[in-house]
């Protein structure tokens, strides 16, 4: 067997974590048909095949993962080293990958972020917006954004933004001829628009009053699964939408939508900053936390 380099393990390391030759190209700065080359020729000198090739994509073989177990702490290790040498260049340097669903992007994230890259010029920040709940690690992400129920139990978690709360709305014409709920049980006399997770699941709108704790499993002959969408829906007059407040604010005031159920509606913690438990973390990224965290002392009331 012929010497394996560093560079050799970097460059499977980049296929393991993204199961892409594609991904992996784009982080590493070369073609995808290169780097397959040079896993191939990696491959042949460790007489072994690490990676499946199919047509939906990448997959590790039983060799692969477990080489992939064994070296991505190690490279995590030498990461964290690297890091920690932006403490003699007088600021946090370096990248972020985020990972975060649309509408904590837009309501929470991006806002923060501006303010972050204003005060920290040298950190340069990637948001990759995915709705559905990803493995943070294996997929190569630093942090990511979500609601609070939806975060693993294995991870840190801190608080981002304001607190949030949901909105049930439709246009003024929905309402013609039909009686406005009273309370979430009379959603079932309504076509409303139903929103379906990336993993298939539908999500049951949630109430609250008075410690009354209500789920409903909506019904209505229309089902997405973007809220921005779903607001263009309900502007639109197709059906009652679940929104946060923060979308449809603006809506409301100026007549394009009408909200009801409102003394249903309560605050919820909003959404949170979630990230591995690391001995040592990037000082990028523990920037981005101390600064989410003072964000938020200065911002709530």
């Amino acid at each position: 067997m012929r010497r394996v380099r560093s560079t050799d393990l970097a460059i499977f390391l980049a296929i393991a974590t993204h199961r892409s030759f594609r991904k992996a190209a784009v982080e590493l700065g070369v073609t995808a048909s290169a780097l397959s080359h040079a896993l191939r020729a990696i491959e042949e000198r460790l007489e072994v095949r690490l990676v499946n090739r199919t047509t939906r994509g990448v997959a590790l073989t039983e060799a692969g993962e477990r080489l992939f177990d064994r070296i991505r702490p190690a490279f995590l290790d030498i990461d964290a080293a690297l890091d920690d040498l932006d403490t003699f260049r007088g600021q946090p340097y370096g990248k972020l990958r985020i990972n975060a669903a649309r509408a904590a992007t837009r309501l929470v994230l991006l806002p923060i972020v501006s303010r972050f890259l204003k005060a920290y010029p040298s950190v340069e920040v990637e948001i990759v917006i995915d709705d559905a709940l990803v493995d943070m690690v294996s997929s190569g992400f630093d942090a990511g954004i979500r609601f609070g129920e939806s975060i693993a139990a294995d991870t840190i978690a801190v608080p981002i933004g304001p607190r949030h709360r949901f909105a049930v709305v439709g246009a003024p014409g929905y309402f013609d001829g039909r009686n406005k709920p009273v309370t979430p049980h009379d959603l079932k006399d309504h076509a409303c628009i139903r929103y379906r997770f990336a993993g298939g699941a539908f999500y049951r709108w949630e109430f609250e009053r008075g410690g009354v704790e209500l789920e409903i499993d909506v019904q209505g002959p229309l089902t997405l699964g973007d809220q921005d969408i779903i607001f263009d829906a309900a502007v639109q007059g197709s059906g009652l939408g679940y929104l946060f407040e923060d979308q449809v604010r603006t809506a409301i005031d100026d007549g394009r939508l009408v909200r009801v159920l409102e003394d249903w509606c309560p605050f919820y913690p909003g959404f949170f900053l979630y990230y591995p438990s690391r001995r040592q973390l990037p000082t990028a990224l523990r920037a981005f936390i101390d600064f989410v965290k003072a964000d938020r002392e200065q911002t709530q009331p």
